[in-house]
């Protein structure tokens, strides 16, 4: 059966407007915001992408993100196996590690030197309201899975700004949202493991 996706303004609502949410309903809220996020950051970088060469693309390397330190499952069947507590402090903690640079993004945005700045403002604002809700989200699943919530890990930001000169500012606008974008598909991927694993779903199911 399909599922049935709720518009976003409706789903975020319904993480946070009510305490009578399931935890499978709750689930599939916040593995859709999830969903919601990874897809604006891909449109994003391909709005980006339309008017300037990716040299940020080019030169990135996941090492050099700020959230590279934290030691996350590299495949579904490594996620599978991870305590859901862990794996939700994961995903909270990475989510977490990108208010200071989204709140960045959406200063930068206001201003860069790109022909599709009006969009590319619009959707980052929207990225960092939905990224908000999915926080407020995640803190009522560790309630509604009622146990401990395990220690978050601290990934500190330390950049005030993407650079003086235009070219800077685009690559490293660029490459910033392309650590973005890696990260929400990590979270996306670990909330949908939740899902399933919530569902009792058999392993090759999920």
């Amino acid at each position: 059966m399909a599922r049935l996706y709720l518009p976003v303004t409706l789903l975020i609502c319904a993480l946070v407007c009510t305490d009578a949410v399931g935890l499978n309903d709750l689930l599939d809220r916040v593995s859709q915001l999830s969903d919601k996020l990874h897809s604006l950051s891909t449109s994003l970088t391909n709005d980006l992408d339309s008017h300037f060469t990716p040299v940020g693309g080019r030169l990135m390397k996941p090492s050099m993100c700020h959230t590279s330190s934290l030691q996350i499952p590299n495949d579904k069947d490594h996620a599978l196996r991870v305590p859901e507590n862990e794996l939700l402090s994961l995903v909270r903690s990475l989510l977490q590690a990108w208010s200071d640079p989204l709140a960045l993004l959406s200063s930068e945005a206001t201003n860069l030197p790109h022909p599709e700045r009006n969009n590319i403002n619009s959707k980052t604002r929207e990225l960092q309201d939905h990224s908000n809700s999915l926080g407020a989200g995640l803190e009522r699943l560790v309630h509604k899975m009622g146990s401990s919530p395990e220690s978050l890990f601290s990934l500190p930001f330390n950049n005030n700004d993407l650079g003086q000169d235009n070219m800077s500012r685009l690559v490293n606008f660029h490459f910033l949202l392309s650590c973005f974008r890696r990260d929400s598909h990590k979270i996306d991927s670990f909330l949908k493991v939740l899902r399933c694993r919530a569902s009792k779903m058999l392993p090759e199911m999920c």
